[in-house]
């Protein structure tokens, strides 16, 4: 038992005895690069100023330093990437292999990188450092400084000359005057004593300009553009000469003692080589400046280029191991990754196979022959699980394609499971509602899940249009299942039949009474209408009444005849103006104090319809629109038509500044639905009958600025192939009274 024991305890005590590196160190690695660097940087700050080379071996040290912590960083950042990819990988452990080998790719780098980086940073540095010796820096300064001196002797001597030329040239003006001719030739005589080059006399106005007195210029130049203001200005401020410098001359400007504001200013030109030296010399000074005040930086620059270099070169080293490691871990890597597939359902894993024989390739075909069979024996479980899914697919697209809303509701908090397209179309929803509480969807619905009822009729307001759905209510194992259709229509539709049966026999009552009453109530005017007295008019007031009220019931009764009635349409090809023409000009004559005006398209709209019922249509809508403008009580009313055609579609839009709509404007085309104290109720029930007849839409909206707006949309498209064999051309299907009032018309409107 000992002899079993001991082995064993030892390699656990080796094991516990290996260095580990942890995060502390790591920590610690860091804190120490860190502070290598702040102190080089600090160490370089101190060392000899800021201009001056550093000494080659500090450089080189601090060059080491700075070297060895990046390599040990950039080994633990290579260490801790390897441990991530183990990590992630499918095998799983603690990445050894990857990290021996990024152990050892840095380390065969990181050497022959250190020592060439120290030689070749001795090697520049030794190199250079006679450039930025004091002895080349005196060379380029003594040769500048002797150009210099020649340059500044020059400018003296044209200064002292020029203020002594100021003294005599003052004498001279105290015997002549200055525009003489012999005072002209002693200011040629003294340039030419004292070798000088030009010379300008000027003299500074009351108005601040400056004005030339006397000028020798045998370069001709633009002497007047050399003396400025700013120049004089400092002669006044008690500067007793200023020195003008250009490229080949040194200038002087003095005081003349002549009169007020006179000065003088004089100039030698250079010997153009004298001045090319000049200037070459402080070029290449100035050079030498720049280079000695950037030695530092060069230095600096030079060996933190092969620090990075370095670097750089131990990092591809350690991206080479790891992409190593990861080459050779891969096999293993994919077999457990597959194996792992497995675990997970997914039989059809399978390694890639290799043309190697050896261990690994042994046991992948292994692996794959197992899960070759695994897959083959669940094969049958899918598939039938398959034909389950078949068929909830066929139940799911069965209910698409009904016309009748199926929601099918959970029993226990109601919120919607499934929802078929047709349901989310008839409830105005732009999105499926699953997962919402039916109340919040259809609350009407849902109360009828609280009242228990198998079948209703429920009022859904469905984006602020109310429509009547037809419900009903299954429930299986799992909850309510609603289904419902929209009867709006139906019911709209079994309403207006009602209403035209309604009409029908109301006609059928009271139109026979009607003449009888009419012609007794006429004959009562002829016959005793003279023998009543003068004064009695009761008798006449009473039979007049009995007249116009029948005339009131008869035009009622034709109105209901009309809508009970309604003649098969007739469809022409018409020219709508013309039927615009004749409906605004009955009205317009009329009703003089309103304005009607006609617009229309040039050229013309024409449709296929029945003549006789849109004239009819047009008719009632202008006559509402002429009863709204008179109930507003407006100063000037006005009724205006547009016909308009586009895009297939041909538009007659009636306009009024009438009172408006009404509250319930939804209502007002249902039959018998009036605002007005002696309407019927059928003009616009009419007017909504003839136009779904010729396959239109009729909309009401408010007019700006006051009144309503009612459009009449047909397609025309549709009414084309509705035209009768023996159509005639737009117009010639009128009869002679329609021609006439169209006559009459035509310019009227």
């Amino acid at each position: 038992m000992i002899a079993g024991v001991t082995p064993s305890s030892s390699t656990t005590s080796s094991a516990r005895r290996r260095p580990t590196v942890t995060p502390a160190l790591e920590l610690a690695v860091l804190a120490v690069a860190v502070a290598i660097g702040v102190g080089s940087y600090f160490s370089v700050r101190s060392e000899g100023g800021t201009a001056a080379l550093i000494e080659p071996p500090v450089v080189a040290l601090l060059l080491v330093a700075n070297l060895v912590a990046g390599i040990a960083l950039m080994i633990l950042l290579g260490r801790r990437i390897a441990l991530n990819r183990a990590a992630r990988s499918p095998v799983g452990g603690e990445g050894r292999l990857h990290v021996r080998l990024v152990l050892l790719f840095s380390l065969v780098a990181a050497v022959p990188a250190l020592l060439v980086t120290i030689f070749a940073s001795l090697l520049f540095q030794y190199g250079v450092q006679f450039w930025y010796s004091d002895r080349a820096r005196g060379m380029f300064e003594n040769a500048a400084s002797v150009a210099q001196e020649s340059y500044r002797n020059e400018s003296d001597r044209v200064g002292r000359e020029t203020m002594t030329m100021a003294g005599d040239l003052a004498d001279y003006l105290r015997a002549d005057p200055i525009e003489s001719k012999r005072f002209a030739a002693g200011l040629a005589y003294q340039l030419y004593l004292r070798n000088l080059s030009e010379a300008l006399i000027v003299q500074r106005g009351q108005d601040g300009e400056l004005r030339t007195r006397a000028l020798v210029n045998p370069y001709d130049r633009q002497l007047e553009r050399v003396v400025t203001a700013p120049m004089i200005d400092q002669i006044e401020g008690g500067a007793a000469s200023v020195v003008v410098r250009s490229g080949d001359r040194v200038g002087v400007l003095t005081r003349l003692d002549y009169q007020p504001h006179t000065y003088l200013y004089s100039a030698r030109v250079f010997d153009p080589q004298l001045a090319n030296q000049l200037n070459r010399g402080a070029a290449v000074l100035a050079d030498y400046r720049q280079l000695i005040a950037r030695a530092r930086s060069l230095q600096l620059r030079f060996n933190a280029a092969l620090l990075i270099v370095s670097l750089l070169i131990v990092g591809v080293a350690v991206w080479i191991a790891l992409a190593v490691a990861d080459r050779l871990v891969r096999p293993v890597g994919e077999l457990v990754d597959a194996a792992r597939r497995v675990e997970g359902g997914d039989l059809a894993a399978r390694v890639p196979e290799t043309p190697a024989r050896d261990e690994v390739g042994t046991l992948a075909n292994a692996f794959n022959s197992m899960t070759a069979r695994l897959e083959t024996q669940n094969t049958a479980l899918v598939t039938a699980n398959t034909q389950l899914e078949n068929r909830r697919a066929l139940i799911e697209a069965v209910m698409s394609g009904v016309s009748a809303g199926v929601i099918s509701i959970d029993s226990q908090d109601r919120t919607i499971r499934l929802v078929n397209s047709s349901a989310q179309t008839l409830l105005g929803l732009d999105a499926p509602p699953v997962g919402r509480v039916l109340r919040a969807v259809a609350p009407e619905l849902d109360a009828m899940l609280d009242e228990g009822a198998r079948e209703a009729n429920v009022q859904h307001n469905v984006q602020g249009e109310m429509r009547t759905f037809a419900a009903r209510i299954a429930r299986d194992g799992t909850g309510p299942i609603i289904t419902f259709d929209d009867i709006t229509q139906q019911l709209t539709d079994q309403r207006r039949a009602a209403w035209a049966d309604v009409a029908r026999r109301i006609a059928h009552e009271i139109k026979n009474p009607l003449t009888p009453i009419q012609l007794a109530a006429e004959r009562l005017q002829r016959r005793y209408g003279s023998k009543i007295e003068a004064g009695d008019t009761t008798f006449a007031r009473l039979t007049d009444t009995i007249v116009r009220q029948v005339g009131d019931l008869r035009r009622m009764v034709d109105e209901f005849s009309s809508f009970a009635r309604m003649p098969k349409p007739v469809f022409r090809e018409e020219a709508l103006v013309d039927i615009a023409r004749q409906t605004m000009f009955l009205h317009e004559v009329a009703h003089p104090g309103i304005r009607f005006v006609l617009e229309h398209d040039e050229p013309a709209p024409t449709l296929v319809c029945d003549r006789r019922q849109i004239g009819q249509a047009l008719t009632n809508i202008v006559k509402n629109a002429v009863e709204a403008v008179e109930a507003a009580d407006v100063s000037e009313g006005a009724v205006t038509m547009a016909l308009r055609e586009g895009e297939g579609r041909v538009v007659i839009e009636v306009a009024d500044t009438g009172v408006g709509l009404p509250l319930e404007r939804d209502r007002i085309v249902e039959p018998y639905m009036t605002t007005r104290a002696r309407g019927t109720g059928l003009g616009l029930a009419i007017v909504k009958k003839i136009v779904e007849e010729h396959f239109g839409t009729m909309t009401f909206a408010d007019r700006a600025g006051g009144g309503t707006v009612v459009t009449l949309s047909f397609d025309a498209s549709l009414l084309a192939p509705l035209a009768a064999e023996d159509s005639v051309p737009p117009g010639a299907g009128s009869t002679d009274d329609d021609r006439t009032i169209a006559a009459l018309t035509r310019n009227r409107i």
